[in-house]
């Protein structure tokens, strides 16, 4: 299963910031951007960061992918 966090690349378009500016407002490192660029898992905790911080929810920033996938069966 994979993570879609294309919700969120559109917000930040939205508020006219980038990555990097998004990793110095909310503390993220580098490599937890990357795994979100790649798609994969990050803590609840830094998602309850960047939802503070852009004054969204969740379901704005994040989306389950292939809610079908064998391995969660």
């Amino acid at each position: 299963m994979k993570i879609n966090y294309n919700g969120l690349w559109k917000v930040l378009i939205d508020k006219d910031m980038n990555k990097k500016e998004l990793m110095e407002e909310v503390g993220l490192s580098p490599a937890t951007v990357a795994k979100m660029t790649k798609g994969e898992f990050v803590s609840m905790q830094v998602l309850y960061r960047i939802c503070i911080k852009l004054n969204v929810d969740f379901k704005d920033i994040i989306e389950i992918g292939n809610r079908e996938d064998k391995h969660d069966r």
